[in-house]
């Protein structure tokens, strides 16, 4: 495999998608659009081929397609060259999927650049949606739906519910005041002058999808929501994976509040956000792990025990508003159960991760694959 050196990846010219091949003959070739999109991948032979057959049959022909083969020994970066695109490969692994993408980002030459995992495939409209937010120069990031490339397994079916949520109701609030809490970094599109401006990825925490989307509001930037731009990523199937997914999420989480909590307050709606966010995942948390089973045990009332679902109309109406469009009412009535699974072990890292982060001093910078 090719290894690109510091001093090469600034000579490196990006080319076009080469594979054409993949459209009908008597098709209309796609508009190429000035968009870089960034694959970092770490042993992703098993999924790199559906990431990059998304991006090849996009509605619009991205300028170049780079995939980021961070040192991986399964043969990724075999995979992705035989499907035209650009690979390169730094020295030695990165550590993080922040380090691998910052790698990358000197060798952009286009206006706009996309960060997708490697684990992610998109709908054949997601990068022309994403595209329709930065007819506003003040945007710096742009992100859309969530939703489980697979949903069979409870912790897959969990996330399902969990992101059929966040996206019909939470993430669309934002949107209407403006402020996103998060530009999602399984699938993002950014400005590249802005994304330079602000160091590219910043490795400081383990959750840099957050951490570069509050730096953006604290530059001036805004940052856009677009539910109709939908990609499919791979959850964790496990609970093996779950555990690496939930513990970097909350540490990360939790590591960006550190980080950014005084420039927050300069943000009106994303330091309100943020507030409800810690005061749910912390004192909601400690009620719904700890304060209703001693209650329920203590006045030997196990009605109490009904508060464990009283808020089940509350996520339930949301979750169907999202399911019914893609005829999947099904489906979510019969995940509905595990998400609360999830919620549960949730909030148990991250309780954890608070109290090792904020209690004890002591900082989690492992950056663990969650799939």
């Amino acid at each position: 495999m090719t290894v690109v050196s510091n001093a090469e990846r600034h000579a490196l010219v990006m080319p076009g998608i080469a594979d054409r091949s993949r459209r009908a003959p008597d098709s209309q070739p796609a508009l190429t659009v000035p968009v870089t999109v960034i694959v970092p991948a770490y042993n992703e032979a098993a999924s790199i081929a559906a990431t990059l057959h998304s991006l090849l049959a996009q509605t619009v022909t991205p300028a170049a397609i780079m995939v980021v083969d961070d040192g991986s020994t399964d043969g990724t970066g075999d995979i992705a060259r035989a499907l035209g695109v650009t690979v390169v490969r730094p020295p030695a692994n990165t550590g993080s999927k922040a380090g691998a993408q910052t790698f990358a980002l000197d060798l952009v030459r286009t206006p706009f650049t996309v960060a997708i995992d490697a684990d992610t495939s998109l709908a054949p409209d997601g990068l022309e949606r994403l595209l329709q937010a930065f007819d506003d120069p003040t945007v710096a990031a742009a992100c859309g739906s969530v939703l489980p490339q697979r949903v069979r397994t409870l912790w897959e079916r969990g996330r399902y519910v969990e992101y059929l949520f966040a996206f019909t109701f939470y993430k669309r609030i934002q949107e209407q005041y403006g402020a996103p809490m998060i530009s999602s970094g399984c699938f993002s599109m950014y400005r590249s002058e802005a994304l330079r401006r602000v160091g590219g990825w910043s490795t400081r925490t383990l959750a840099e999808d957050m951490d570069l989307t509050w730096t953006f509001y604290e530059h001036g930037y805004a940052v856009r929501f677009i539910d109709a731009a939908i990609c499919y990523p791979l959850e964790p199937h496990d609970f093996t994976f779950m555990r690496r997914q939930l513990r970097r999420w909350s540490h990360g989480f939790v590591q960006n509040v550190r980080v950014h909590w005084r420039p927050l307050l300069d943000v009106p709606f994303l330091r309100s956000a943020v507030a409800v966010a810690c005061w749910d995942a912390v004192i909601a948390s400690v009620v719904y792990l700890l304060l209703l089973p001693i209650l329920a045990i203590a006045l030997r009332n196990p009605w109490l025990l009904l508060g464990y679902v009283i808020d089940v109309p509350a996520v339930l109406v949301p979750v169907l508003v999202g399911a019914a469009p893609r005829r999947e009412v099904g489906r979510a009535l019969a995940s509905l159960p595990a998400f609360f699974v999830l919620r549960t072990v949730n909030a148990v890292f991250f309780l954890g991760a608070v109290w090792s982060e904020w209690v004890r001093g002591r900082s989690w910078h492992v950056y663990e694959k969650g799939h």
